[in-house]
């Protein structure tokens, strides 16, 4: 499963939400400008946005004398914060005008799936309000700030490399330096007994509860396995550690494929793992195919939020579609899901049960595990309810 690697939605399928407001799902417009004046002087440079989010219309150039309060009302207003102060205290702002969002968060609903409609546009306007906090990088991705750091090689991997100045919120920028750390020092996987290193946009498995259930549920054969939406390559690393032959390893995103593809290399299984562009599946039949689709069938606000939310059930649908027909004989499809969508009122256990059944497949067994993320113990979550009852499974499916 690829994913955003970013702050909100590291560490679970939960983030992010849909209101009137929510941009249109689309990969950001990178001829954009945006436009400010600092004094007498007009300036332009290119928009980016991760999340689709469209350039501010008015902007207004603002530094360390700017306080919490003036800076959420600007926000409140639309008003997008050029900041040319202190980059730690840009920081310290951005955390201030947080905790001003915060405390006007609506009371939560009563039902869970009401409380899931009301969290996720609460997470949107977040993401609204603190994304209009706003700095300049220059044309090879250098920030011109004051005790500002060296954000150029986080920036290369996150956008490639610079062409011209160019303006982004801060609140993006730090999460492409904070996957810049990940990628650096990687994330241990105990059921791999190694670390997997994300790039920015990909998922990163610091849910390890899923993973477990790949790395003990019984294989039906060891020749060749298929794992579809690879995400950082890390269930086919553990494919290949298990011992197949050969792995042919599925996904969409550029940055998912280059993921993978070092994660592999690093690991010492390019040889064994083929990493290739394809939408669900590859060509041919295979022992096992696995897939690790996004959890939740909701619509994707952003375009961030691709790989957490799948609309109307897409890849879940074409999984189990299109799985006994690249099924060996004996072969098993490996369904990973968990019935937090259920919890949430989302999607009915039978309405799986029926997918499943519709597509020729008969389930051979599930195996259970529950997650241990620091949001099962999170008592203020408004979905805490469902998280402390959701379930990981793995279905194991074969052709009926």
């Amino acid at each position: 499963m690829s994913s955003t690697n970013t702050p909100d939605n590291a560490d679970a399928p939960d983030s992010g939400s849909t209101d009137a407001a929510a941009p249109a799902v689309a990969a950001p417009d990178a001829a954009a400008d945006i436009h400010w004046r600092d004094g007498d002087t007009e300036h332009t440079a290119r928009w980016h946005s991760e999340g689709g989010w469209p350039a501010p219309k008015r902007v207004v150039v603002v530094d360390d004398t700017l306080t919490a309060d003036a800076a959420y009302r600007l926000a409140k207003s639309g008003t997008g914060l050029l900041w040319q102060g202190d980059f730690q205290n840009a920081r310290q702002l951005l955390t201030a005008m947080a905790r001003r969002v915060d405390r006007r968060r609506r009371t939560p609903a009563t039902g869970l799936s009401a409380a899931f409609e009301i969290s996720r546009a609460d997470a949107l306007r977040r993401a609204r309000l603190l994304g209009l906090v706003l700095v300049s990088l220059d044309a090879d991705h250098t920030l011109s700030l004051r005790r500002a750091p060296d954000v150029r090689q986080a920036c290369d991997e996150a956008y490639g490399p610079g062409t011209r100045a160019s303006v982004r919120s801060l609140r993006e920028l730090l999460g492409v330096i904070g996957a810049h750390e990940w990628r650096v020092k990687g994330v241990p996987v105990a059921a791999l007994g190694a670390s997997i290193h994300p790039h920015y946009g990909v998922f990163s498995p610091v849910r390890g509860e899923y993973l477990d259930l790949v790395a003990t549920a019984p294989l039906p054969a060891t020749g060749l396995a298929f794992d579809i939406g690879t995400g950082s390559g890390v269930i086919a690393a553990m494919l290949a550690q298990r011992g197949f032959d050969r792995v042919v390893a599925t996904d969409m995103e550029p940055r998912a494929l280059a993921c993978a593809r070092e994660n592999l290399t690093r690991l010492g299984y390019a040889d064994q793992v083929e990493v290739v562009e394809a939408d669900l599946f590859p060509p041919g039949r295979a022992d096992l195919v696995v897939c690790n689709p996004p959890w939740l069938p909701a619509s994707a606000a952003t375009s961030t939020d691709a790989a957490v939310y799948d609309p109307d059930s897409r890849m879940l649908r074409g999984f189990l579609a299109g799985l006994a027909g690249h099924l060996t004989d004996d072969g098993e499809g490996w369904l990973i899901l968990s019935n937090l969508a259920e919890l949430l009122g989302l999607r009915s256990r039978g309405a799986l049960l029926d997918l499943i059944d519709d597509a020729g497949l008969a389930v051979v067994a599930r195996l259970d595990t529950r997650p241990t993320h620091r949001k099962v113990a999170d008592t203020s979550d408004p979905l805490h309810a469902a998280r402390a009852a959701e379930v990981t499974s793995l279905w194991r499916l074969r052709r009926a």
